[in-house]
């Protein structure tokens, strides 16, 4: 009776839409597109009016998300779900401050240093560009640098100036908003021990909401899209910015704890890894050609190693999206919510590609349905 309902229902739609004429589809359509634009505005508005707590309850989130694994397997050991949750919180905060003390400092270190020296390394970049130019003048090639050296001696230098203006500005601005930064700092880790604990009776009542047929499919391909990102973004991450560091340093390459790190940062988001591998050896080449060769070999090989066959074999494919898709969901969320929109983007996108899959199913299976049952009433009609 349900179905019978349910295809009624849909018919009556299907008959209602078919009735208008094209002029009329189409006035439809041009008549709620500005109203999913201020629909979209109006959103985008009680965001930015709400950023700080929207912010806060993401990352919290996300964070309780990632510790619900180890979480999850201390409780089917017998742990009870608060103990465990306690414990693994602690871990985490002592991994965090070990992290903080032992690796942080150095890195900060040196990019205190390289702010220094960027002035010296963009003059030995002009110096190179123009003896590259003598040489391809002398062979006779119709190619000139003397524009790019130029260009390097002095616009990068003006865009270093500002770069460096613009991170003082940043450093006063944190401290003069230390005590409000505390404050989300308290209010996230609080928030995450809270999530970590009652996880499941906050997602069931968010669910609730939802018809009861979509709650169970909901549930598993959102856990499944946020696991295989998030999971499989930071065994990426922290892989590539272990063996780069080891290995930039084996090659003895300059800063090499900070590009390595650096590097592994920035693979924390799809495509990132690729374009802190570009800048990088950019500027390991103004200073020596010969090392900038050896970065990008050495980070093309441990990126494609890692990235082909460690986190394959672990999670298996971690999103299923065309790198078109990939960047067309990072741009569009660092275009609604900055920093948190590129995070949060791709997974986003994985839900919704599931949506689409899902809902283009059910509509072929709808239309495979009356076929068959067309071809088969005639039989039946036979046979009485």
């Amino acid at each position: 009776m349900n179905r019978s309902g349910e295809s009624t229902s849909k018919n009556r739609w299907a008959s209602w839409w078919d009735g208008f004429s094209t002029t009329s589809k189409t006035l439809l359509i041009g008549l709620a597109a500005p109203l999913l634009v201020l629909n979209f505005w109006a959103f985008s508005t009680i965001f930015s009016y709400f950023r700080s707590l929207l912010v806060t309850i993401v990352i919290a989130s996300l964070l309780a998300f990632l510790l619900s694994y180890p979480v999850n397997w201390l409780e089917r050991r017998g742990l009870p779900r608060a103990p465990a949750s306690i414990l693994v919180f602690l871990i985490a905060v002592l991994a965090v401050l070990v992290l903080g003390v032992t690796l942080l400092p150095p890195v900060i270190a040196q990019a205190q240093q390289l702010l220094a020296r960027l002035p010296e390394w963009f003059d030995s970049g002009r110096h190179q560009l123009l003896i590259l130019d003598e040489r391809i003048e002398e062979w006779g090639w119709p190619i000139s640098f003397d524009g790019v050296a130029t260009q390097i001696g002095d616009r990068l230098k003006m865009q270093l100036q500002l770069i460096a203006g613009k991170v003082l500005n940043l450093t006063l601005g944190v401290a003069v908003f230390t005590a409000s930064t505390l404050v989300d700092i308290l209010l996230t880790v609080i928030l995450t021990l809270y999530l970590m604990q009652h996880s499941r009776e906050v997602w069931e009542s968010l669910v609730s909401w939802l018809p009861t047929r979509i709650q169970t499919p909901f549930s598993a391909t959102l856990r499944r899209s946020f696991q295989n990102y998030f999971i499989g973004q930071l065994i990426v991450a922290t892989c590539m910015a272990a063996a780069l560091m080891s290995i930039f340093a084996i090659l003895k390459v300059p800063f090499g704890l900070l590009f390595g790190f650096t590097i592994g940062l920035m693979a924390l988001v799809p495509l990132g890894g690729t374009v802190g591998i570009i800048l990088v050896t950019f500027l390991v080449a103004l200073r020596d050609i010969g090392i900038a060769v050896q970065v990008i070999l050495a980070s093309v090989v441990v990126q494609q190693i890692i990235e082909n066959g460690l986190a394959p074999r672990v999670l298996g494919s971690v999103t299923g999206l065309n790198p078109f898709w990939v960047l067309i969901a990072l741009l569009a969320g660092a275009r609604v919510g900055g920093l948190l929109g590129i995070v949060v983007a791709v997974p986003t996108a994985v839900v919704i590609r599931e949506a689409i899959d899902a809902v283009r199913s059910v509509r072929q299976k709808a239309q495979i349905t009356p076929e068959e049952g067309s071809e088969e009433s005639p039989q039946l009609a036979t046979q009485d």
